[in-house]
């Protein structure tokens, strides 16, 4: 079969077509024939090597759509070790969710992996009530552009996203954010009474300047870190600013499988009352998924970007 192979570490030009031998299906698993895979901003960490590193070569790819050779189905599926850049997949039966037949692959597979981070960060770590405001971290990005509207439908009373870009700001106003900053530091003169919710998915200096915007009994969830950073929080700032830190990291999610099923049929839900639309980017073929990764490095995307 044709797929994108990984043969070893480095930057977006090691990722090239070639030809390899066709998965073969364990036990509690089956095999999909692969219309369209996601690119994550993990899967740019495991092509250099920094992140989970798989034994080489290797395809990367965690979340696909296509049918399931089985029974003809059409599924979206998430994939712990990857092998999604590829024409056929092979994903844990556990890990694979029906696709509604109103809708199409592009947002099936858009909204499954990052609309369940999203999701989980807000309501199943965030714990997210009525009437708070929320504040998003790469608010244009995979993740933060659902987590905006996840925020509204959930009932979030003022949504913020943060965006380092002109064109990304009016994308993440066109959403329904209220307020539209380039920078986490600037969040306490936009919002001076503080957000009760704060979304971050970069880590670092930006986490710090995102925690120092959350008001007293407000919370922040970490979705993860862009690049080799680290964050020290110290209980006592916890306690002497009353706020909360979190963490949420979606293999969790996927190791909870009632948590994992009921997530993606309330986002399928929401995408089917026209409350949650992904964004996709670009689609590119095999060919085109070291470019993709050059694009999404230079923080030249918006939305999903599709295989």
């Amino acid at each position: 079969m044709r797929a994108v192979v990984l043969r070893r570490f480095g930057g977006p030009e090691e990722l090239r077509p070639g030809t390899v031998p066709e998965p073969v299906a364990g036990e509690g698993e089956s095999l999909i024939d692969v219309t369209l895979a996601g690119l994550n901003f993990a899967d740019l960490e495991i092509r250099a090597g920094v992140y989970a590193p798989p034994p080489l070569p290797a395809v990367p790819g965690v979340d696909v759509v296509g049918r399931r050779r089985s029974d003809g189905r059409r599924v979206v599926a998430l994939l712990r070790a990857g092998g999604g850049y590829a024409e056929v997949a092979a994903a844990r039966d556990a890990y694979t969710v029906e696709v509604p037949d109103d809708i199409d692959d592009a947002q099936a597979v858009s909204l499954l992996e990052q609309g369940c981070t999203a999701y989980c960060a807000l309501v199943t770590a965030g714990r997210l009530r009525p009437g708070e405001s929320v504040a998003v971290a790469a608010a244009a990005g995979g993740v933060g552009h659902l987590a905006v509207q996840l925020a509204l439908a959930l009932g979030a009373r003022t949504v913020a996203g943060v965006a380092s870009s002109p064109a990304k700001r009016t994308f993440v106003r066109s959403l329904g954010a209220r307020v539209a900053v380039a920078a986490p530091g600037e969040l306490p003169e936009a919002l001076p009474e503080g957000v009760g919710l704060y979304l971050d998915s970069v880590g670092g200096p930006a986490l710090r300047a995102g925690l120092a915007a959350v008001a007293p009994f407000g919370r922040l969830v970490s979705v993860g870190a862009r690049g080799e950073v680290s964050d020290t929080v110290s209980v006592n700032e916890l306690t002497e600013r009353s706020v909360g830190v979190h963490g949420l990291w979606m293999r969790r999610v996927l190791e909870a499988p009632p948590l994992f099923a009921r997530t993606a049929d309330e986002l399928f839900a929401l995408a089917r009352r026209g409350a949650l639309t992904a964004r996709v980017d670009r689609v590119v073929p095999l060919a085109g998924a070291g470019g993709a990764h050059a694009a999404m490095a230079a923080r030249e995307t918006m939305g999903k970007v599709l295989v």
